[in-house]
């Protein structure tokens, strides 16, 4: 009964929600990402809103909104993202960032969604951007 009730408590919200991911969450800390920027072999992206971005956004990120990723062709919206290197993406809570991962990986890229979100990120060390 116990088995029962734990398998309904953390599967049921995934299977009654209707939203599936492939992608996880990357075990990558917030460290070895920005190791991985400052080396210049991961790109950071904000997959958030327009609005979003411009009430704030960190140092050295790019805006690709899902909304954007999801509506147009996928192919042409990305032609700006390095295909070789790391692309971490982050939203403000990670669900976005798992659905922008989706999209990405199957153009090839080596996407990496995080689960920490914008705020989570400031605290963690990312800088907020001035411009």
């Amino acid at each position: 009964m116990r088995k029962l009730m734990f398998f309904s408590g953390l599967f049921m919200p995934l299977l009654t929600s209707g939203v599936i991911y492939s992608a996880e969450h990357t075990k990558d800390t917030p460290a070895d990402v920005q190791k991985a920027m400052k080396a210049n072999k991961a790109v950071l992206l904000d997959v958030r809103e327009q609005s979003e971005w411009e009430e704030g956004h960190l140092k050295g990120a790019q805006l690709l909104p899902l909304s954007k990723l999801k509506k147009g062709d996928p192919k042409d919206i990305t032609k700006d993202l390095a295909k070789d290197k790391v692309i971490y993406c982050h939203c403000k809570a990670g669900g976005r960032a798992l659905l922008a991962a989706d999209i990405l990986k199957k153009l090839g890229y080596d996407v990496r969604p995080l689960k920490e979100g914008y705020e989570d990120l400031l605290k963690a060390g990312f800088i907020k951007s001035d411009k």
